[in-house]
């Protein structure tokens, strides 16, 4: 099989060539390329040929995907998939794998760096040092004891969960269903509006999809207290870019900390969030730590590899 890694996944060329020679024993060839192609055309060359391809947050359009007519899997080194056409996969009878769970530990970790950031001023106080001011005006909020609402409760939701549980916060979930932590946690269960309503920190952790576009609307934003800071290390399109920043200017929320937008960093300069009070915006680097990366590539392979022995696994429809 010949399997085209279409664009980097950050790790070290040591690291590929490890993979690549395991392949190579089991009789397979592995092509990785350095740099992300800059065009669909160029993306159409490279794949080609290719039977498996393993990409990461690239967008993978129809056309190319129509153009690889050998194309039989593709392992995506993402957790979301909704920059791949789907329906061209089905059309072509592609499977499609990702790798959920790489990033839960770091996009949860960055969720309190956002929240903490925020709660406690720390930007603001790291300038005011600088500037040779004093604390005035820079009195923050304890996490403990605060109403933390969490619109999303898989893997990462669960996980940002057990850190806000260990801070001390009571832990608000939109979702009624049954799942395996429930009974670890102490979880209130609300419908979103009410969830919107209580917290005190509304952190958000849905995939991208036609009911989750623009979730969190003008009208879900006004049900949310002053005091109260939204989190966003989802996708951008769950919430809608101009409300917020109307809120936010407007001081009818506290502040917000977002690391996803309408389209990958870098964002225009005229976007509604750049001139928005109390924000902390940072650029998709949620999934981003040197730990995930590592174990992203362990399961990238091991969909191929399951995939090969007839054992598919992490697929997605």
């Amino acid at each position: 099989m010949k399997i085209v890694m279409i664009e980097p996944i950050n790790i070290s060329m040591m690291k590929i060539e490890e993979y690549r020679q395991r392949f190579e024993a089991a009789g397979h060839q592995l092509i990785a390329y350095s740099k992300r192609a800059e065009d669909n055309e160029e993306m159409i060359k490279r794949i080609k040929d290719a039977e498996i391809l393993i990409i990461a947050n690239q967008s993978l359009p129809a056309e190319v995907i129509n153009a690889a007519e050998k194309l039989k899997m593709i392992s995506v080194a993402f957790t979301g998939f909704d920059h791949i056409d789907m329906d061209a996969c089905r059309k072509n009878d592609v499977l499609v794998a990702n790798a959920s769970g790489y990033a839960n530990q770091a996009v949860a970790e960055l969720v309190f760096g956002l929240t903490i950031d925020l709660m406690r001023k720390i930007k603001d106080s790291d300038q005011a040092v600088r500037a040779g001011e004093t604390r005035a005006g820079l009195i923050g909020n304890e996490l403990a004891g605060k109403n933390f609402g969490i619109v999303g409760f898989g893997s990462i939701g669960q996980k940002t969960a057990r850190i806000a549980d260990a801070f001390g916060c009571n832990i608000l979930v939109d979702n009624h269903k049954k799942h395996q932590n429930e009974e670890e946690l102490e979880v209130e269960y609300l419908e979103l509006d009410e969830l919107m309503q209580k917290s005190d920190i509304v952190s958000l952790h849905v995939p991208l999809k036609e009911a989750t576009e623009n979730l969190i609307d003008a009208e879900k934003i006004k049900l949310m207290k002053k005091s109260a800071i939204l989190i966003n290390t989802a996708r951008g399109p769950v919430v809608d870019s101009q409300a917020l920043a109307e809120a936010l200017n407007r001081e009818e929320i506290a502040g917000a900390g977002i690391d996803v937008f309408e389209m990958e960093p870098p964002i225009p300069g005229d976007h509604p969030l750049l001139n928005a009070k109390n924000t902390i915006l940072t650029p998709h680097t949620a999934f981003a730590t040197e730990e995930a990366f590592i174990k992203r590539a362990e399961i990238v392979f091991n969909n191929i590899e399951k995939w090969l022995a007839g054992k598919p696994q992490n697929i997605v429809s």
